[in-house]
């Protein structure tokens, strides 16, 4: 596991795409993360959650009074998290804030949607880094897509699939995203979404952190071959 930055009381990593974060209910047998890092580390506690195809800057605590000061953190919105992700179609705006109600676990595929009567609050910002408008033929995309998008998203709600969601309910689903509509596409097999940096107040030292995850192979390759 790629750690990022531990000392006595928490404990950084970057997430690799693919594991869960805890054991999901229709596979209790396959490994996740929890696991894997008590197994090294000892006794864990989880403070926030990736979905499980999202890689990228993932926090734990050490002992329950980091955990105690750092949930009152997430609660109170005090945490920035700043993710970055590939859109399929290039936005013509520059920025954008989303505040689209999103209800959750919705149907058999369990997804999120936006719903103005049920759904609850949610906000995303949302910045182009880098537009390429001229995507070439061999992408193995469907013919209407106009260009690709690197974007920078920052949510301040933190709903399941929430960034997912937002950027499809835009016009701009994520790439590799087909739960939420993008084509199929061998440019990376997973939605191309990951959490670049965390902001936050140490639970001890009460200093302002910030601690930034490399972004794995996969998403370099996309952003590479895409000219982004």
């Amino acid at each position: 596991m790629d750690i990022i930055y531990k000392d006595e009381h928490i404990l950084i990593i970057n997430k690799p795409a693919g594991l869960s974060v805890l054991p999901e209910g229709w596979e209790p047998d396959a490994p996740y993360i929890v696991k894997l890092l008590e197994e090294e580390h000892g006794k864990i506690w989880v403070v926030h959650r990736l979905d499980k195809y999202t890689s990228g800057v993932l926090l734990f605590a050490l002992n329950a009074e980091a955990h105690r000061a750092l949930n009152i953190q997430f609660e109170k919105h005090e945490v920035e998290k700043v993710y970055r992700a590939i859109t399929v179609g290039a936005p013509p705006w520059k920025e954008r804030i989303t505040k689209f109600p999103l209800r959750v676990n919705v149907g058999h595929k369990h997804r999120t949607m936006v719903d103005n009567k049920k759904g609850v609050r949610a906000e995303t910002k949302i910045r182009v880094l880098n537009w390429n408008n001229a995507i070439s033929d061999d992408l193995s995309l469907l013919d209407d897509i106009k260009g690709m998008a690197l974007v920078e998203a920052r949510p301040m709600t933190g709903r399941t699939h929430q960034i997912r969601v937002h950027a499809y309910a835009l016009g701009y689903p994520l790439l590799g995203d087909t739960l939420y509509s993008a084509p199929d596409t061998d440019i990376i097999a997973r939605p191309a979404l990951h959490a670049h940096s965390l902001t936050f107040t140490h639970p001890v030292s009460n200093e302002r952190v910030s601690f930034t995850a490399p972004y794995p192979a996969d998403f370099k390759k996309a952003i590479a071959r895409l000219n982004l």
